[in-house]
């Protein structure tokens, strides 16, 4: 079993909420943060009995953001870990976006990663120890068609956790990357059927990825065994991406 505590964010969502699962059966406790009232409702219920506490906030809104971190240290404790599991994305091509649309993109997939992860750094820097697991996607290391925007805020969370990684090695923390597949989330199924279709034909195992097999590589992350990594970008995605 391991110790610690783990603020995660975007928990109530399909790897959110798998993630949360596998952490607490790990022995961390984790606070989970979400947009959601209802889902994180849900999550308490399930997890009731467990080292689970739970933090409603819109991460796009600064002080929102840096408050939900606040909550989370006063409920459990110093925060060990970060997983930033948040993110969101539309399906339609570049020139049918709006700016609207583009700066909910980019304040889902990168300005609320900014805000949470600049509230909880100096502690670990202080502490000389903690790690930070950020959630991108294949997307953002070979691009996506219909998904410009979101591959580039992808790309860039990649670029800034190397960054990261580069100059918090010396208190010797530890800031990885996962790069998930397609997965079996409500947003990928959400997809037409026959898109979904040709994708599994080009996965090698012929398969979307289910929730549970992201939680594991960002557990594994988490861990003692991830001691000597760092800035690295794990790609979880059937053979899809193989880069």
């Amino acid at each position: 079993m391991t110790h610690g505590t783990v603020f995660a964010t975007g928990a109530a969502g399909g790897i959110g909420e798998a993630t949360v699962a596998r952490l607490l059966s790990d022995g961390y406790t984790v606070v989970a943060t979400d947009i959601s009232h209802d889902a994180l409702e849900v999550l308490a219920k399930r997890h009731a009995g467990q080292k689970l506490h739970t933090v409603q906030a819109d991460l796009t809104d600064e002080a929102a953001a840096r408050n939900a971190v606040r909550e989370g240290r006063r409920m459990a404790g110093q925060i060990d870990y970060l997983v930033n599991v948040i993110g969101w994305f539309g399906t339609q091509p570049f020139v049918r976006e709006d700016s609207a649309y583009w700066r909910k993109t980019i304040a889902i997939n990168f300005e609320a990663l900014l805000y949470v992860t600049h509230e909880i750094l100096p502690e670990m820097i202080e502490r000389k120890k903690g790690k930070i697991i950020n959630v991108t996607s294949d997307a953002g290391k070979v691009g996506q068609s219909g998904e410009a925007v979101y591959s580039g805020m992808k790309g860039a969370v990649i670029a800034w956790s190397k960054s990261l990684a580069r100059e918090n090695a010396r208190y010797g923390l530890n800031i990885n990357c996962t790069a998930p597949g397609p997965t079996e989330t409500a947003l990928e199924l959400a997809q037409d059927p026959d898109v979904i279709a040709r994708v599994v034909k080009a996965i090698p195992f012929r398969r979307f990825a289910k929730p549970s097999d992201q939680a594991a590589m960002i557990s594994f992350l988490c861990g003692p065994d991830s001691d000597f990594i760092t800035g690295q970008v794990y790609s979880v995605s059937g053979g899809l991406t193989m880069i």
